[in-house]
């Protein structure tokens, strides 16, 4: 693995200068090393296993590639639901989610070095030979300067890394003269104008064809750039000067990484989220290694591999001191505040940081990075997918999952770095997964929800260009790839570029900008990679020993390995009263509560941590009212569970998270607002009936419903266009009476999810659905039913079950991609993380629809993406190690979401009256954070 080659030698020190050969030769060596020791005493995956399992990761690849090209190309991406291409502009906007689509068919270009990894050599011939005559850089549209990059220009040059490998091979691309680099170079010319600021950073989008600043470009009047999305570029530019010798490319992508080294905060070391590109300033001042940072500290370390640059490696060491200081609470790594950074910034914690464990691994901090690791691996097991935020506590923050490859790839890595089975085992389980819960009939959709498995119309270009390549190379052997892996880097969009260019057009000077530095421990400076007989102390267990104890750390919602608690406790201190502990009639948490912010700094620290808790118990306790989405699951003919919906709850008749799910045909019920008594009873009995919203209130039409004979009834929205990708979470709310009479389970889609239960029974007639809390497991859903043999294939866990064939599998495979003229599933992404909120007020009742008084939003107007879905809490309460000494029991204000600051004892109120300004300052950070 060449990013393993960190140091610069193997037990002994290398002149600093040493020829990049003798660097890579000694990063294979300490690889080797390593490997020896941890396999010793280990269980391995058998060859054939791993074969099959490679075999499953490039039939997977061609289904999501195949359908891609067979769907949507020239397109920027697949729509996996609705099985066509996302142009931009012809489907609703997604916000900056879209700032990635260019019309420059991104998929087919983010593909390229995948195909050739995965020994697809005439495809990629196939694929360069489309890019060259079909793809236009020349648009008139605004895109990310960060994502094109990366994506776009990262693909070409890696897809020109490897056409130069595979032509002097003799075999293929004889054709080949350096066109996709020439493409590459037009677009690194069209990206410069974005560099025109007086820091140096670049502007976060450029038009293609107009720049920036011009008034056709309708772009240039930003402020602020993310700190990763300026210090992402350094790889692709830097190779796009050494292969042209072009110099600018690299000159530019140094001067935006100075700006942001000088820019960083003196005392900690720490650098912000986002920053102002004309003043430096920054605008969010909390630091991570997620969202918005991440590939800046990954990019500092390649750049030292790549362009053995030493003070991209001083400068990393630096910052990667400051992370370890402050951020690495292991296993959990938390957002801290730059200028006072022992105080955490958040709660919770987002699913881009799984790509640290890797880095770790590249940097030769191997414990770390198998804690960190296996914590993300528990939440997985627990949810199928990682979140893409959830708290500290591992509840669900943000429910979204869009196949993100960050895990698969730290699990790569540390699988290359210790040889250790277990790795193989994780992968394994990261491509059942995915067979099971997100492939549908045209490729692979992200996850709306992990906690339903409901799915987005989505499938983006880096799952292709990086989930197979990590999951590929996992389980691949050395001879089973066509060329040497060893001799290139990885991108952070995995595009592979040659260590080769190290020596090639040096002509940028490598003057050392590093200065100001704290006292560092020296080790942070070794030149050399760790001595294996010391990090591994002969014992093939010790990646398990430090795995074990995190092994139910999920499931006890409980991280018991926080080092500031652990600290505590050895120094013989009490550990810090946290906010959901408060008990008012306590007298010690009383006496806590008057020292904080008095006796010392420590003491002050504590209170406004205990402040900012608080403030976020109570938004919490309000969501957790709130019930959870369910999920429609369509299971006949041709989607056989495949397909699931996001639903919406009902506050009476059966409660499906308590009770088994209910499964039976849909039918339409007439009067179909169902505000009557039904005049077709024959034909919704013992079926599910399918009602209009409207008229007249929810616990009236499912009264109406289950007189009638149904098992249970779903209500569609009459709101045309209406998604639950666009709107917050709808709950049925009864009508002011009495409603145990109503025993079936009643869920609500909004209009464009019924209508793919619509569109289904105009062209299938006979529909079946599944309602449940949550996807079921499809293998469970199709056990002993008549399905096609394509369906198996696509489903590994069903080889083994016995299943009749079809009597039409290609008239049954054709089927499956319906899609209707009139009503489109468009099951739109969210803008990012920090720009949107999909929370609203509760809707004002009319005249015309009652049931809209009757409803109940699923939560107040507040600042955060997908928590209109609440926070829910995974089995088990959670016992701090405070608790555990204390062995306090929980009390009744514990038990009762509702209990509220005004029924505290009157000394809680004088003390917090004396913080007002404090809380004020919590308030503007939860503003700034977002």
């Amino acid at each position: 693995m060449s990013e393993a080659g960190g140091g610069r030698g193997c037990g002994s020190s290398v002149p600093q200068r040493a020829p990049w050969s003798l660097v890579a030769a000694t990063a294979a060596f300490c690889l080797v090393s390593a490997t020896s020791v941890w396999t010793a005493g280990a269980a391995p995956m058998s060859r054939e296993e791993r074969q099959k399992l490679g075999n499953q990761v490039l039939e997977m690849f061609d289904h999501a590639y195949g359908n891609y090209m067979e769907h949507a190309y020239p397109a920027d991406e697949l729509m996996p639901l609705t099985c066509r291409g996302r142009v931009r502009g012809q489907e609703p906007s997604r916000g900056d989610v879209d700032d990635a689509l260019g019309k420059f068919s991104l998929t087919l270009i983010d593909s390229l070095d995948t195909l050739v990894v995965l020994n697809k050599t005439k495809e990629f011939e196939d694929a360069v030979r489309k890019v060259l005559r079909d793809v236009n850089l020349d648009n008139d549209v605004v895109v990310s300067v960060f994502e094109t990059n990366i994506r776009v220009l990262g693909g070409l040059l890696g897809g020109h890394s490897l056409a130069i490998m595979l032509k002097e091979k003799g075999e293929y691309m004889q054709w080949y003269n350096d066109e996709l680099l020439q493409m590459a170079k037009q677009l690194g010319y069209k990206l410069l104008p974005a560099f025109n600021t007086t820091s140096g950073l670049p502007y976060p989008r450029i038009n293609l064809k107009f720049g920036v600043r011009k008034p056709e470009a309708r772009t240039g009047t930003e402020t602020d750039t993310c700190t990763a999305c300026a210090g992402t570029l350094i790889l692709e530019f830097a190779a796009l000067s050494r292969f042209t010798g072009a110099t600018i490319f690299e000159e530019y992508a140094r001067k935006a990484l100075d700006f942001l080294w000088e820019k960083r905060q003196r005392s900690s070391n720490l650098v912000g989220v986002t920053i102002n590109i004309h003043t430096g300033d920054w605008v969010r001042k909390d630091s991570g290694v997620g969202a918005g940072i991440d590939s800046y500290y990954e990019y500092l370390l390649k750049a030292y591999v790549l362009l053995g640059d030493d003070s991209f490696l001083e400068r990393f060491n630096t910052h990667y001191d400051a992370i370890m200081r402050y951020i690495s609470q292991p296993p959990l790594l938390l957002d801290v505040h730059i200028h006072k950074p022992m105080l955490n910034a958040r709660t919770w914690m987002d699913a881009l940081l799984a790509f640290f464990p890797g880095l770790q691994v590249l940097k030769g901090d191997i414990r770390p990075a198998i804690e960190t690791h296996e914590m993300l691996y528990q939440v997985i097991k627990k949810h199928n997918f990682l979140p893409e935020a959830f708290t500290t506590d591992f509840r669900v923050h943000w429910a979204q999952h869009p196949l993100r490859p960050e895990f698969a790839e730290s699990t790569y890595f540390l699988y290359k770095a210790t040889g250790d089975p277990y790795y193989l085992e994780v992968g394994k389980t990261l491509i059942e997964n995915l067979n099971k819960y997100a492939r549908v009939p045209c490729g692979f959709a992200a996850m709306k929800d992990v906690r339903t498995g409901s799915h987005e119309d989505r499938m983006d270009s880096f799952f292709l260009a990086e989930m197979f390549k990590y999951l590929y190379l996992l389980f691949a052997d050395k001879e089973d790839i066509i060329f040497d892996i060893e001799d290139y880097i990885f991108t952070t969009e995995a595009h592979l570029l040659p260590l080769w260019l190290s020596t090639t057009n040096q002509s940028i000077s490598k003057k050392n900008t590093t200065s100001e530095y704290t006292e560092l421990d020296d080790s942070n400076f070794d030149w050399t990679c760790p001595n294996t007989q010391i990090l591994f102390p002969n014992d093939p267990l010790y990646a398990q020993s430090i795995r074990e104890p995190l092994k139910n750390v999920v499931d006890k919602s409980c991280p018991r390995g926080i080092i500031r608690v652990e600290e505590s406790f050895r120094s013989g201190a009490k550990p810090p009263l946290r906010a959901r502990d408060f008990m008012a009639t306590n007298p010690e948490h009383l006496e806590i509560l008057k020292k904080m912010g008095a006796a010392s700094s420590i003491d002050a620290e504590d209170g406004l941590r205990f402040m900012q808790e608080m403030i976020e118990l109570s938004s919490q306790q309000q969501k957790e009212q709130q019930l959870p989405p369910r999920a429609v699951q369509i299971v006949s003919h041709p989607f056989f569970g495949r397909v699931v919906l996001t639903a919406g709850p009902a506050q009476f008749g059966l409660d499906l998270s308590k009770h088994k799910e209910t499964r039976g045909f849909v039918a339409s019920s007439k009067p179909y607002n169902g505000c009557s008594e039904l005049t077709n009873p024959e034909a919704v009995m013992g079926k599910i009936a399918l009602i209009q919203r409207g008229q007249c209130m929810f616990a009236e039409k499912a009264r109406n419903v289950q007189n009638a004979g149904a098992i249970g009834g779903i209500v569609i929205d009459d709101n045309e266009g209406s998604s639950s990708d666009t709107a917050p979470l709808f709950q049925m709310a009864g009508d002011g009476k009495d409603t145990d009479d109503i025993k079936i389970p009643m869920l609500f889609l909004f209009s464009k999810e019924g209508s793919i239960i619509l569109d289904a029974i105009r062209e299938y007639e006979e529909v079946e659905v599944l309602l449940s809390d949550k996807a079921k497991d499809r293998a469970a859903i199709l056990k002993g039913k008549m399905i096609p043999s394509y369906i198996i294939n696509s489903n590994p866990e069903m080889e083994n079950e016995e299943q009749p064939s079809s009597e039409n599998d290609s008239q049954n495979q054709s089927a499956e991609q319906i899609t209707s003229s009139s009503q489109e599933v468009d099951l739109v992404d969210q803008e990012s993380p920090e720009e949107s909120s999909l929370n609203s007020q509760p809707e004002s009742p009319s005249p015309a629809d009652t049931d809209n008084a009757a409803s109940v939003s699923a939560s107040e107007q507040n600042s955060k993406p997908m928590e209109n879905h609440e926070t829910t809490s995974l089995d088990g309460e959670c016992t701090d190690l405070d608790n555990q000494l204390q062995e306090q029991s929980e009390t009744e204000e514990d038990s009762n979401p509702n209990v509220s600051w005004g029924k505290k004892v009157q000394p809680i109120d004088s003390i917090l009256a004396d913080w007002n300004e404090d809380i004020e300052a919590f308030e503007m950070m939860e503003k700034d954070e977002l």
